[in-house]
């Protein structure tokens, strides 16, 4: 038990320290004040059930620092029951944006994420997509940030950074910090060449890359994904051609789960989707850290039973957080949430549990989302 916890330790000290070089070393993207865009957008916004959010997302739209005639909205609605799509058409009527309202159940049967962004593909008529969520906001530097990356590198896939606002509990400036290192890992992933993960809440890719990498086809029985899967499509078609935007413009903020059992069902949405990666060197990282996770976890009885030393097992505890505090240190500071670092330890005492149970709920559990429940052991595998 000894050799395994150091050697997974070991494992995991080596990911987390090659993404913190990595994220040092990533360059900042910032557009020069003298910088004029030329890319046709279209941003596209799967949504459900948002009416108490999406005025707000489309009025940051309106305030964009980006050529009018250069950008369409594309807000799809896919079957909400409350009056989203009502005040969709109301704002159209009122704004100078090219603003449409798509309604998924005029277009096909079936439902989901993945089918209203399919269809936002097909109604496109920018060069690059860029997606967000309806419970969102975005500042008005937003577009041109990508705009520049695209334009100045020209990749194929680009993942932004997303972040929690509003965290007025404890419980929401936890989440903050336990999210900021999986936006930290994500960026750092796609730097090394590594993608493993993004946030289908800030991403924009080509138009014609996602109708040459296939899409969806593969995974559309997946309830989660639609961000990563492509993610990972597009790196396997075209190393090398994914980017992270380090940009404080491209920020999107969102907000944290305002109870437990929504904050759960969330994460295991998440984690339902982990069995159906295909890339090898993905399924190691997410196997790394369930595996140290569960070992520090058996190592509290076998500390206590006298079976695993004292020393080993603080030692192994206090790395993992020394680890954890230099990689989160630098993420933070980039989400401007230092301030919120200290969480760290209250963090430490739940984590732990926290990634065991939704890793095997997430794989034969189920979770409600959107007014759905889906159940993850009878999704396809990819």
């Amino acid at each position: 038990m000894t050799w395994l916890l150091l050697l997974s330790l070991l494992w995991y000290s080596w990911i987390i320290l090659s993404r913190w070089l990595a994220w040092k070393r990533m360059p900042a993207v910032v557009a020069p004040p003298s910088f004029q865009p030329s890319t046709r957008l279209t941003v596209i916004i799967p949504v459900r059930n948002e009416a108490g959010n999406i005025l707000y997302l489309l009025q940051d739209l309106e305030r964009q620092q980006y050529p009018r005639e250069l950008v369409e909205v594309l807000v799809v609605d896919d079957h909400s029951d409350d009056t989203t799509a009502a005040l969709v058409e109301q704002f159209i009527l009122s704004s100078s944006l090219s603003v449409r309202c798509l309604r998924l159940g005029d277009y096909a049967k079936y439902g989901g994420k993945k089918a209203a962004v399919q269809l936002g593909v097909e109604q496109a008529r920018g060069e690059l997509l860029v997606f967000t969520d309806g419970d969102c906001r975005v500042g008005p530097g937003w577009l041109r940030s990508y705009a520049y990356l695209y334009e100045t590198e020209q990749p194929y896939f680009i993942s932004g950074p997303v972040s929690f606002h509003h965290t007025h509990t404890h419980f929401e400036r936890m989440q903050l910090v336990e999210f900021s290192s999986l936006i930290g890992i994500g960026g750092a992933s796609i730097a090394m060449g590594q993608p493993n993960m993004c946030n289908g809440a800030n991403l924009a890719y080509r138009k014609d890359i996602f109708e040459r990498v296939g899409g969806f086809a593969g995974n559309e029985n997946i309830a989660s994904g639609d961000d990563e899967f492509l993610l990972h499509k597009v790196h396997q078609a075209y190393p090398g051609r994914a980017r992270f935007l380090r940009d404080a413009e491209a920020m999107v903020y969102t907000s944290a789960r305002k109870t437990l059992i929504s904050f759960v069902q969330q994460r295991v949405r998440w984690a339902s989707k982990w069995k159906s990666y295909q890339n090898l060197r993905v399924q190691l990282v997410a196997l790394c850290v369930f595996l140290v996770n569960l070992l520090l976890f058996l190592a509290i009885p076998l500390a206590l039973w006298g079976s695993l030393s004292i020393r080993v097992f603080l030692a192994t505890y206090l790395t993992k957080f020394a680890v954890d505090f230099l990689f989160l240190k630098e993420i933070t500071d980039f989400l401007q949430a230092r301030r919120y670092l200290w969480y760290m330890l209250p963090l430490q005492l739940v984590y732990i549990p926290y990634v065991l149970v939704t890793a095997v709920l997430g794989l034969w559990g189920r979770y409600n989302w959107k007014g759905r429940t889906i159940r993850t052991y009878e999704q396809q595998r990819v």
